[in-house]
């Protein structure tokens, strides 16, 4: 049996000011179709800034709700091809 690789690029950009890091992430899928997602991380005013960690935290959020769209999306491909509901573990 042959296999194939296929690879997705997946990128993350941040805006920051001093209290404030939002990240965009993106993933572009071997079918051309693209799944954008957002997070946000706040810093609050007691503690030192600390860029690295809002954009950890932002960037996390950010690949964590692209995770869930793209569940959504595989969901509704295996439902649309299938007829049925198809069911999901929790994560």
């Amino acid at each position: 049996m042959m296999h194939t690789a296929v690879g997705w690029h997946v990128e993350l950009e941040f805006q920051e000011d001093d209290t404030h890091t939002r990240a965009v992430a993106l993933v572009r899928l071997s079918d051309g179709s693209e799944v954008k997602a957002h997070g946000h991380a706040s810093r609050h005013h007691t503690d030192s800034n600390q860029p690295r960690v809002g954009e950890e935290i932002a960037g996390a959020r950010a690949l964590n709700e692209l995770a869930m769209q793209l569940l959504t999306k595989a969901h509704g491909e295996i439902d649309s091809a299938s007829g049925r509901t198809s069911h999901s573990i929790n994560v």
